[in-house]
């Protein structure tokens, strides 16, 4: 005996949902689901794309990032005595350039082999060596700031951790910046005072000078320009690049030769950049120095500028 057909046809379409507490779990669940997936995606977005209270940029350490300048300075009292910098500090600044890596027959930091014949030399001669330049080495390692004192003090620290023995040298009584302004003045105030009764005796040569000398200067203002908008260039030249730059050591282009600068020129400054980062030849990478990708940029700048 067979069912009716609608009885059949009834069973095939019966509904999953029974008794009324399934009805109220399938309601319950319709406004769940899609309510977790659509908070889970905002929180998902937002974590990505948040700048504003609660992110990462509203830390201390983020918002002293930004706002500190882009060149640092500190407030000297120029009446007040010399700081002289230690040995480490003038190996460091200056003379790592070269003597961490040997570049051009410089005897290598800790080699005692290669500081052997210096150290025979006896400190005096070292220091006076160091002092006016020797070989490819130029005076003070190319960092003219240098006091004789701090110099010396290198020597001495480079050499007492190459074989040597040398005393650490004692630092110059008095200092001698005191006078040096007063006597300055004192010379330039006769100077001063014989170019106006130059200028009040001969009003017409004066003035044709001062044409003169305004022409001629155009080219230095235009560098002093450039000099003047790039000091954190400078700066990073003046402690680093210029051991090796300043006389074209290693086949270093040379500081202000546009001969030298033009085959590095045409490379572009990207790939100077590379180049100053990684080392190439005898340049250690990042010139010896700790100094940050923008700072090597704008010492690469600076140097190519100065030889435009």
């Amino acid at each position: 005996m067979s069912l009716p057909e609608h009885a059949e046809h009834g069973h095939g379409h019966e509904s999953a949902i029974k008794t009324p507490k399934q009805l109220l779990i399938t309601v319950v669940l319709a406004f769940l689901i899609p309510i977790s997936v659509i908070i889970l995606l905002v929180n998902l977005v937002g974590s990505s794309i948040r700048t504003g209270y609660g992110s990462d940029t509203q830390t201390e350490e983020s918002i002293a990032k930004r706002i500190q300048p882009v060149a640092g300075f500190k407030l000297v009292d120029a009446n007040a005595p010399k700081v002289f910098k230690t040995g480490e500090e003038v190996f460091k600044s200056t003379c790592s350039a070269c003597h961490s890596t040997g570049v051009a027959g410089a005897p290598k930091f800790g080699d005692k082999d290669s500081w052997a014949p210096f150290i025979k030399l006896g400190f005096d001669d070292l220091v006076k060596n160091a002092i006016h330049g020797i070989g490819g080495m130029p005076p003070k390692g190319g960092n003219s700031s240098l006091d004789d004192f701090e110099v010396a003090r290198a020597v001495a620290y480079m050499t007492n951790h190459s074989g040597a023995d040398f005393p650490e040298p004692k630092e110059p009584a008095g200092n001698k910046a005191d006078t040096k302004p007063a006597a300055a003045a004192s010379t330039a105030a006769p100077s001063a005072a014989a170019a106006d009764t130059k200028a009040e005796a001969k009003p017409e040569e004066a003035a044709t000078a001062k044409a003169e000398a305004k022409v001629d200067s155009q080219p230095a203002a235009k560098t002093a320009d450039a000099s003047a908008s790039n000091t954190v260039g400078e700066k990073l030249y003046k402690s680093v690049c210029i051991t090796c730059h300043s006389v074209g050591v290693a086949g270093a282009p040379k500081f202000g030769d546009k001969e030298s600068w033009a085959p590095f020129v045409k490379t572009g400054l990207d790939a100077m950049l590379k180049n100053a980062i990684s080392g190439v030849g005898a340049m250690p990478p990042r010139g010896g120095s700790q100094a940050t990708d923008e700072e090597l940029k704008a010492a690469i700048q600076y140097m190519v500028d100065a030889a435009k």
